[in-house]
């Protein structure tokens, strides 16, 4: 059985209705996730069925137009759907949300172009490297002369189109522009083994010398700002109103697994123990549940708030504060756990490890996110 009848297999068996990332399917790709967690970060790369799975979710789909068969959805679905498998497992949590979010980016590719990756189906899994821009692009004719080395191209080993931003190297001062490859144009350097989101494969990707026509690239500037124009709200917003908040969603669904498995192994004493272990469960647990709280009101703002310099701070700023939050959360979890935790693998150890890389990521620095959001309060004073 193809990968695609294996897609519509999994959507049917889970009870897939409707075109927005249904708990059903993320629940199920959850379980495949949480199947292959182990080996992904062994490995250092997601198992071929949690691909599958994630794709039969909807999460490449979630911002394609309409106009191809994609569901141009919400971000408090896609910030739902991306915790959910990231009790299972956050690197595969952090591939299907930048599969999903890669969609979104593509959407603002020339009518020609978006006909080219999703003309066959709108499940097309793409992995980007757009910053920053690296390479270079050079006008040839109606296209770019495109050459280069690109870092962190997260999922890319399982995507089948890639995006990468150059500067334009006949006018710097234009700023970057994006262009669609197949992924197969690409050669893979394996440079991706961290100390978690092992199974992301973020490997670096080089680029000899191809011309990519006019009809698969837009201006990087197009992206950053959004189409007020779009008929759908998820191609109009700029792109740092959502972008933190659902870098910060595979984080809440690692906490949340983080305090189950420290639960599982406390339990026998939490009554009859220590206080501190109870104060331990308490004040993370309600840091966690906070945290959700917390993005829930931010994807909201991304899907129906205003759209303004103010609103773009602010969820900025509570992305960046959430992650904090939840990093601290599940180092409480840790250090009342004994060393038994660090001294060999489990989920516990994974999840922390997961955490704090997704903490490192430069879309979550609170000292950036607090000027911006300093910035925007002294503006309207």
């Amino acid at each position: 059985m193809g990968d695609r009848a294996v897609i519509e297999q999994v959507r049917s068996a889970a009870g897939r209705t409707g075109g927005a990332l249904a708990a059903a399917t993320a629940a199920t790709a959850a379980a495949a996730a949480a199947t292959g967690a182990d080996a992904a970060d062994r490995d250092r790369r997601l198992a071929p069925a949690t691909v599958t799975a994630l794709t039969a979710a909807g999460f490449p789909r979630h911002f394609v137009p309409a106009r191809w068969g994609g569901t141009q959805g919400g971000f408090a679905e896609l910030l739902t759907a991306t915790a959910t498998v990231a009790e299972g497992c956050a690197s595969a949590a952090w591939c299907a949300m930048l599969w999903a979010a890669h969609g979104r980016f593509a959407a603002f590719l020339p009518p020609d172009g978006q006909g080219e990756l999703w003309g066959d189906s709108p499940d097309i899994r793409i992995a980007a490297a757009v910053l920053p821009p690296a390479g270079q692009a050079i006008p040839d004719r109606d296209g770019w002369l495109l050459h280069g080395r690109w870092s962190f191209a997260s999922g890319v080993e399982h995507a089948e189109w890639i995006l990468l931003a150059a500067p334009d190297a006949a006018a710097p001062d234009r700023g970057a522009r994006v262009f669609a490859l197949p992924r197969d144009a690409v050669r893979i350097e394996d440079t991706w083994d961290s100390t978690g989101l092992r199974g992301t494969g973020s490997h670096a990707v080089v680029l000899p010398e191809t011309r990519v026509p006019a009809h698969r690239s837009f201006a990087f500037a197009d992206l950053l700002r959004g189409d007020p124009a779009a008929p759908a709200r998820c191609h109009a917003v700029p792109a740092h109103l959502p972008g933190g908040l659902l870098f910060a969603a595979p984080a809440l669904g690692a906490a949340r697994r983080a305090l189950a498995a420290w639960t599982e192994r406390a339990a026998p004493g939490l009554l009859d123990g220590s206080a501190a272990a109870r104060e331990t469960l308490a004040r993370s647990g309600a840091e966690i549940d906070a945290v959700a709280l917390l993005l829930r009101a931010a994807a909201e703002r991304a899907d129906t708030g205003p759209v303004d310099a103010a609103a773009v701070a602010r969820n900025r700023r509570d992305a960046a504060v959430a992650v904090d939050l939840l990093t601290g959360a599940v180092e409480r979890l840790l250090r009342t756990s004994g060393t038994g935790v660090l001294a060999a693998p489990g989920e516990l150890q994974r999840c922390w490890r997961d955490i704090h890389v997704i903490a490192s990521h430069g879309a979550l620095r609170l000292e950036p996110a607090a000027a911006d959001h300093a910035r925007s309060l002294t503006h309207r004073a």
